[in-house]
């Protein structure tokens, strides 16, 4: 996919699209409040946050996909990000595609981050046909495992990882991995 060819993913309430600057600033609150961040390493400041989300825009400008700006037309024109990446660090399970969102918090207990993952699902294993998507988090964060498990991602314990980018004494460390592949989403589906 090239430039041209942009993916945007509607359901019935949100909007996945590309970035665009506008979104740099409601981004930058979103990842320096501790609530969201509590299971990252750390809230991001003003320059990490817009880092980010120009890679995020560049990913999706070089790919066509990626890990969305997400919108809720006639609610706000950005909450947060839902979308597909390519894991960026070399595990057992790698290499992999994986799911992932961050929605501010506002707009937690919606259900949007569960219907946007679900269009993203299907965008990776309809249009791009993966075989499989993952999805990992820190091990106490049960409300991302809770939306992996509502979208059909199952967790086996031994596949469960030490996250690489952090030190193995660090408390968020220990990563818990779920799974779907194309053929178990085609099933969920019937």
């Amino acid at each position: 996919m090239g430039k041209s060819e942009l993916t945007t993913l509607s359901t019935q309430r949100l909007l996945l699209r590309p970035w665009k600057e506008q979104d740099f600033e409601p981004f930058a609150s979103l990842n320096a409040d501790p609530k969201v961040m509590e299971y990252f390493p750390k809230a991001l400041t003003r320059e990490e946050s817009d880092n980010l989300a120009s890679k995020l825009m560049k990913d999706i400008e070089s790919r066509g996909w990626g890990l969305w700006a997400a919108s809720v037309p006639q609610v706000t024109d950005f909450i947060g990000f839902v979308g597909l990446n390519p894991v960026p660090f070399e595990v057992p399970f790698t290499p992999a595609v994986e799911i992932g969102w961050r929605v501010a918090y506002e707009y937690w207990g919606k259900g949007y981050a569960t219907e946007a993952a679900k269009a993203a699902l299907h965008f990776a294993f309809e249009t791009l046909q993966l075989d499989e998507v993952v999805s990992f988090t820190a091990l106490e964060n049960k409300r991302s495992m809770r939306v992996m498990e509502k979208i059909g991602l199952k967790h086996n314990s031994e596949d469960d990882f030490y996250h690489p980018n952090l030190p193995e004494n660090h408390r968020l460390c220990r990563h818990v991995l779920y799974r779907i592949s194309r053929t178990d989403w085609e099933g969920d589906r019937v």
